[in-house]
């Protein structure tokens, strides 16, 4: 699978392990070896759904969401050869990521949940991509704290769900203007939450969109698609999607 083509070596922080809502511990040798064998089974979805759309194989990276997985999850996926990891909290990844010293330099930490701006410090430590700028005055905090250029996506609510964070679609030339102002911020590309439906081919429309979006701003990379919708995504043009539930399991 592609990476992305920047990455920086965080400081190292102290275990808080405690004070996370993450696993302790995985069950034994069997959740091991399934991890493996999810980790291979996405891969092939992954194949096959850029065979459909006439792609490359290694133009869709394969971010692995461990949000609420401990460490040895990371280790396993790590083996089967996924190198993009995805966290959804900055004390739960500073914590979980703090204990792999012997590969960290090796993987990438993508920042996927929604970043308020009191952590975006702490966020820049751990993180080599930050996938959920939402806002222009988060962009300015990241512009702010960052000590070198950071590689960020835009998040974009496509389909205006008031539950959702992300720019709204209207608003989106107005903040891509602005945040390309910022000195310390490259925008690598746009990303979204599609609605959560019975059937993944609804949300069809809102990839196509995005990719329209990321298509007219020149952007090379397109985060789209979770373990539900990811092969319609790909379909779509999505150059980076988010799987947790279908290499981990259940989060519990």
């Amino acid at each position: 699978m592609r990476m992305m083509p920047k990455k920086r070596t965080p400081r190292k922080k102290k275990s808080t392990s405690n004070k996370v809502n993450c696993r302790d511990e995985l069950e034994g040798v069997d959740e091991l070896s399934a991890i493996a064998d999810n980790a291979e089974s996405v891969r092939l979805r992954i194949a096959r759904a850029c065979e459909r759309s006439h792609r490359e194989t290694d133009s869709v990276t394969l971010i692995a969401v461990t949000k609420n997985f401990p460490s040895d999850a990371v280790r396993v996926a790590f083996v089967s050869g996924i190198r993009d990891f995805g966290e959804n909290r900055v004390q739960e990844a500073a914590s979980k990521y703090g204990e792999l010293g012997d590969i960290r330099s090796s993987l990438r930490l993508h920042f996927i949940g929604h970043l308020q701006t009191n952590k975006v410090r702490e966020a820049l430590e751990i993180s080599d991509v930050i996938h959920s700028i939402d806002s222009l005055k988060l962009a300015e905090a990241v512009d702010r704290h960052a000590a070198e250029i950071v590689q960020c996506l835009l998040e974009v609510n496509v389909a205006g769900e008031q539950s959702k964070h992300g720019f709204r679609v209207e608003d989106l030339d107005g903040a891509a203007k602005a945040i390309k102002a910022l000195h310390n911020i490259e925008i690598a590309g746009l990303m979204t939450i599609a609605p959560l439906v019975d059937n993944p081919e609804d949300v069809r429309p809102v990839f196509v969109q995005l990719r329209e979006l990321n298509h007219r701003y020149g952007f090379r990379q397109l985060s789209m698609g979770m373990t539900d919708d990811f092969e319609i995504a790909i379909e779509e043009g999505s150059t980076m999607v988010r799987i947790g539930r279908a290499i981990f399991g259940e989060r519990r």
